[in-house]
């Protein structure tokens, strides 16, 4: 896992200019606490920071080849993430005459871009964000996983050149490429739509995922070389459909245990973590003998056990049942319990800030999940999370709601209600028209949903579901996790997001997928016997929020700081009567929606103060 930069100008030479791209490397630090390296020629300058995973000695970046090193290169590579058929690809690669020099997958890649071009994409499996700069034909290619697990940004420059990056922040280091924001994505970080491909920042864009960007002298192309497809389901009863979930996922587990570092799970007290968890463990004693034990970790609050209320996410205590699920499967579990201090401490706020680029978060989950993952990437690289599950195997509300079938939206605007959205400045909201850009979007969105003859009208909204969820309402979710994993030089893998899983999923009849007459009925079946009953049948419950009324004064306070504070920049951008109703609210009774209101205020202040970015509307 790293953390990927670079500038392509065919008009002035980047490395007439070279603190340019180690300033652009440099702001992807906390991506890749491990190594850095920078490679310039004609045309093109390359960026790496290095996390080390796998051949720790030998995987350094940027590797070239051709002529080594120097400016002559033939081909230079700077890639994130974990091609988890590595092995398989070398072997193939040997066998056509190809030889290699380390054991790291990046190699793997860039012999297979010598051997195969761009058809390479189609032949990796895992998650991965790369680019590679072939000088003799003087093209950059950009190429992105399937599900959008890793980022992978770029924006154009005056001269008629590109950047790229892991984050926007890298782009940003370039002189050329101002932090700026307009209408357009104002709309699309407030309008909760996701997968747009457009960006908050203006001129920033998203490789999509599955997607193959090429860039030389006659401009930009873009195509997907992998998207979600409707097919037949061959598994025609419950007992073989169970078996494919289980063999698959098996499978994404087992790709996934690779690593030169130590290695831990995310283990929450929820159906999709424990199973991931549970085969993990099966894999890891398997291979290094009955005594080991993985190591597995939850967030807990302080309280939360004494003052925990249901919202409309949550009905449960989630610390519990992970402890439970973890001695069921015997690992060694570690909660970390969090107080309302450290969880309104502004450094650690402006940190998830700075780790997302963004304003639009959701606070104190946010700030739990980046502190989190500190405490656990003090003594592990590589997490397995049970992200995705939701998505793939329908556990969400909507997926069950007469209302969210019927409705002519995004079925989670039903859940995030106007109460847990950002209270816009009135003259702002009506020069964004966010409904209808919400509108637009989801027209389009349904215009690309696959789909097969002969379903049914049922069949074809359940389709439509699955798809929003998987490639919309996803994308910020695996956003969320890798930018604050990653912050703090920690390595998270989802063996859900594996497409050859995802693909099974998305296209088993519904009635399989709800034979229990509840929700995420496939992965149940096929979880049997890894998981306590107790969290085999738990109903689904969100990432816990804190509920202690410490938590709700605190913030408050930052609140009000916040809207006092930057010259009023912050009252330019929000409603403030409507802010200061809820600052009213006695901390005791503050709901979690409108607390989310203030959480995004306080964060907008942050982001103003870090990024200073030119705002026009």
């Amino acid at each position: 896992m790293c953390g990927i930069t670079g500038w392509i100008s065919f008009g002035e030479d980047p490395g007439h200019r070279p603190r340019v791209i180690e300033r652009m490397t440099a702001a992807l630090a906390p991506r890749g606490p491990d190594g850095s390296g920078v490679w310039r020629g004609p045309h093109a300058a390359i960026g790496h920071r290095r996390l080390a995973v796998l051949d720790i000695e030998g995987g350094a970046q940027p590797m070239t080849a051709g002529a080594g090193a120097s400016a002559g290169a033939d081909v230079v590579l700077s890639y994130s993430g974990e091609v988890y058929n590595h092995h398989e690809l070398r072997a193939e690669l040997r066998g056509l005459g190809w030889e290699f020099t380390t054991r790291s997958d990046t190699e793997v890649v860039l012999r297979g871009y010598q051997e195969w071009g761009a058809g390479l994409a189609a032949r990796l499996e895992g998650m991965y964000a790369f680019a590679v700069w072939d000088a003799r034909a003087r093209r950059l290619l950009l190429v992105r996983d399937r599900m959008g697990v890793k980022p992978l940004y770029y924006a154009r420059t005056p001269d008629g050149g590109l950047l790229f990056g892991s984050e926007p922040k890298s782009l940003f280091a370039h002189p050329d490429c101002a932090p700026r924001v307009d209408a357009q994505g104002l709309r699309e970080a407030y309008g909760l739509v996701f997968g747009t491909g457009t960006t908050l920042w203006a001129g920033v864009r998203e490789v999509p995922p599955g997607g193959l960007l090429a860039f030389d002298r006659d401009g930009l192309t873009e195509r997907l070389y992998w998207q979600l497809t409707a097919r037949p389901h061959d598994d025609a009863d419950l007992a073989a459909t169970t078996a494919g979930v289980r063999r698959r996922l098996e499978h994404a587990v087992r790709s996934q245990l690779e690593a030169d570092v130590p290695r831990c799970s995310l283990l929450s007290g929820g159906l999709d973590s424990t199973v991931v968890t549970a085969l993990l463990a099966d894999e890891l004693r398997l291979r290094e003998g009955p005594a080991a034990r993985l190591r597995s970790y939850a967030v807990d609050y302080s309280d939360q056990a004494e003052r925990f209320t249901g919202d409309v996410l949550r009905t449960g205590h989630d610390a519990p049942y992970a402890v439970e699920a973890g001695a069921f499967i015997g690992t060694e579990h570690d909660t970390v319990v969090l107080d309302p201090q450290t969880l309104l401490d502004p450094v650690h706020r402006a940190a998830v800030v700075a780790a997302r680029d963004s304003p639009i978060g959701v606070g104190d989950m946010d700030t739990s999940l980046y502190l989190l993952f500190g405490r656990i990437a003090e003594h592990s690289t590589v997490a397995v999370s049970g992200e995705a599950a939701d998505e793939v195997f329908g556990g969400y509300p909507w997926f069950h709601s007469p209302a969210a079938r019927a409705a002519s939206t995004f079925p989670w605007l039903l859940v995030t209600s106007d109460e847990a959205a950002m209270p816009l400045h009135p003259d702002l909201a009506a020069a964004l028209r966010i409904g209808e850009f919400q509108r637009d979007t989801y027209r389009a969105a349904l215009a690309a949903v696959p789909r097969l003859d002969g379903e049914s009208a049922e069949r074809r909204r359940q389709r439509e579901l699955q798809h929003l969820s998987l490639t919309r309402w996803l994308r910020q979710l695996l956003h969320r996790k890798d930018r604050l994993s990653m912050a703090q030089g920690l390595e998270v893998r989802v063996p859900y997001c594996d497409h050859r899983l995802v693909e099974y999923a998305f296209n088993a009849p519904w009635a399989l997928q709800t034979h229990d007459g509840r929700e995420k009925s496939l992965l149940r079946a096929a979880g049997a016997g890894l998981a306590p009953p107790s969290v085999l049948w738990r109903a689904k419950n969100h990432y816990p929020a804190t509920h202690h009324p410490d938590y709700n004064r605190g913030l408050q306070r930052l609140a009000h700081e916040a809207l006092a504070a930057d010259g009023g920049r912050v009252r330019d951008l929000v409603d403030e009567r409507i802010v200061s109703a809820v600052l009213k609210t006695e901390p005791e009774r503050l709901e979690w929606g409108h607390r989310l209101r203030l959480e995004r205020v306080v964060d907008l202040a942050l982001w103003l103060d870090r990024y200073r970015p030119e705002i026009t509307v």
